[in-house]
């Protein structure tokens, strides 16, 4: 009898090993089944942990950021408040006289000393835009309010150059004027013109986004100061309604501009200035623009390299923001469309993705351009880590490129892998940030860096400084040259407009890099 019970008890034993097995088996293929059926999808949802508050401090970036928000000063015209800058004085005080206008303040553009409205328009609505995701991080390091008085700065010039609601003022001073001059801002006594859009003569692209960078500011000051905010944002609508209302190209309509920031076409900037406008507002009439008008301007499917002249890359990974944060919006095929081409955008640009850009130099640079290669480096960069951190703030850890599944922290390594290249891990063995690490351009091309502050120059004869062989006197600390060309070669020369020059956007790309990269995390809010 005991023999018995004891063959029924390991037969029972051996009944519950075959049934414990079967579950677990039946369980490894639920999940294998339920991981491959996520990675068949474009996103993988709802593992690991969602990133918080700013984290550890990376010296190396924040000691970058804190040079890349001085540029701003030293760009800066008008009568200049709490100036930093030891070489750099009040100048173009009487900027808007001929039209009876204040337009002393704004920024000069690069190297030289013109205020062009379009690129100072789309420098502000990045630097707002940096502000809104990562002015968290920019206050751990103490450098949010440099980067908001620079951007009121810039806003204040917009205030005084739209006086009416279809009139912009879009540029002071002429180029064929001021470039033949090699003199400090401070001592300039050229002629000031300026030039304008009005409704005889519109200009969509300048004034969608100039719209565009009041909008965004609206966003940045809208609990520190409601009533400039809410200033700003009348702005932005009338400007808007102005854009569209009034379609031509400013580049057809005033052909002098074709020269140095000539549009490719208006279309980017709408979307832009409407998907701003949406988010300052949340009025359906803004988000209804960008879906009803998405298949005329977006380009669906088509990446594209973000920069002052096209937004449109720019304007797909904001619009996706809705998609990730609203969840209202989440069936909105429209909205769909525009994170479906983000997302090509970003599969553009991992390095090991089947539709990786070939314009990459072998030090892992993204280079587009002979002119100013730096721009589209730190743009891409910059979307990079701002579509990385919306898609693990939203708990989404992967991203599916056509098969190829990437975790979406290698954008935000990508985005590491731009900024370290510029900070000087290149092959070069120098920084391309005027001022940063032992190694940096010491002949940028600009006037006001190159020529002694107690020099007395006229228009001509500070060209001996510009063919000076000694490096220039005063340091542009910050400034974020043109960069290498593809073969990773760079020549440090005055001369050289293409790769010495700085350009405030440039710069203002590389505080939105920075800033994403100055804590080891980032949480983005809602930008309401």
């Amino acid at each position: 009898m005991v023999e018995k019970s004891k063959s029924k008890g390991l037969f029972g034993w051996f009944i519950a090993l075959i049934v414990l097995t079967a579950v677990i088996l039946a369980i490894v293929y639920m999940v294998k089944s339920k991981t491959n059926k996520s990675d068949n999808n474009n996103d993988d949802e709802g593992a690991g942990p969602v990133p918080g508050p700013p984290g550890a401090i990376d010296k190396k970036y924040a000691n970058a950021l804190k040079l890349a928000l001085q540029f701003f000063d030293i760009q800066k015209s008008g009568k200049l408040v709490n100036n930093t800058i030891s070489w750099r004085g009040d100048s173009g005080l009487k900027d808007g006289s001929e039209a009876n206008l204040d337009l002393s303040k704004g920024l000069y553009d690069a190297g030289d000393h013109i205020k062009f409205g379009f690129p100072m328009a789309f420098t502000a609505t990045v630097l707002s835009w940096s502000i809104l995701e990562y002015g968290d991080q920019m206050d751990v390091v103490n450098l949010l309010d440099p980067a908001k008085e620079s951007l009121r700065w810039t806003t204040d010039y917009f205030i005084k150059a739209h006086p009416s609601d279809n009139v912009l003022y879009i540029q002071v001073g002429d180029p064929e004027v001021d470039h033949p001059c090699w003199e400090r801002p401070e001592t300039m006594k050229g002629k000031r013109p300026l030039i304008k859009i009005d409704s005889d003569t519109p200009g969509t692209e300048v004034a969608a986004e100039t719209a565009a960078a009041m909008a965004s500011a609206s966003l940045v000051f809208k609990d520190s100061d409601p009533q400039y905010s809410a200033t700003l944002l009348k702005h932005a609508k009338q400007l808007f309604d102005f854009a569209d209302a009034k379609r031509g190209s400013y580049s057809v309509n005033i052909p002098e501009v074709q020269k140095f920031y000539n549009s490719t076409g208006y279309g980017d900037e709408l979307l832009w200035a409407a998907s701003w406008l949406y988010h300052a507002t949340e009025e359906k009439n803004y988000l209804d623009y960008v879906t009803k008008h998405g298949n005329e301007f977006a380009r669906f499917g088509n990446p594209t390299w973000f920069s002052w002249d096209d937004k449109l890359s720019g304007t797909q990974v904001l619009l996706s923001r809705l998609l990730f944060f609203k969840k209202d919006l989440s069936g909105n095929k429209a909205l769909g469309k525009y994170r479906g081409t983000a997302k090509a955008v970003m599969c553009g640009l991992l390095p090991k993705s089947p539709t990786a850009t070939t314009s990459r130099s072998n030090g892992g640079l993204v280079l587009v351009s002979d002119w100013n290669p730096l721009l589209q480096s730190v743009s891409a960069g910059f979307l990079a880590t701002l579509f990385s951190d919306y898609m693990l703030t939203s708990r989404i850890h992967k991203i599916n490129c056509y098969g190829k599944i990437f975790k979406a922290t290698e954008l935000r390594d990508f985005a590491k892998s731009q900024a370290d290249y510029i900070l000087g891990k290149n092959p070069m063995g120098m920084s391309f940030v005027v001022g940063y690490g032992d190694k940096y351009p010491e002949y940028i091309h600009h006037r006001g860096a190159s020529i002694p502050v107690d020099a007395t120059t006229g228009c001509l004869d500070g060209f001996k400084y510009f063919n000076s062989t000694k490096p220039n006197p005063n340091i542009a600390y910050g400034a974020l040259v043109g960069g290498p060309y593809l073969n990773e070669t760079f020549s440090d020369s005055r001369e050289n407009v293409r790769q010495n020059e700085p350009a405030t956007y440039n710069n203002a790309l590389l505080v939105g890099l920075l800033s994403s990269l100055v804590t080891t995390s980032s949480a983005l809010q809602s930008l309401k």
